[in-house]
């Protein structure tokens, strides 16, 4: 069950959050957009990467953003 705090965050601006802090490490999600077939559960599909991709991002979160 989502909190009210989950429920009124836009799905919109958390995709676009996530897209530059994601930019700002050195990481492209293509497929990363908001799940308008499930408005009221306001997802953000992450899509899919290519490996390069995946290690990228594991290794740009186990740094905390910090280059």
């Amino acid at each position: 069950m989502a909190t009210n705090e989950q429920q009124d965050i836009d799905p919109f601006a958390a995709m676009e959050s996530l897209r530059v802090a994601l930019a700002e490490a050195g990481v492209v999600l293509p497929s990363l957009a908001v799940d308008v077939a499930s408005p009221r559960l306001r997802l953000v599909d992450l899509g899919r990467v290519r490996a390069d991709v995946a290690v990228r991002l594991a290794d740009a979160l186990r740094k905390g953003g910090r280059e």
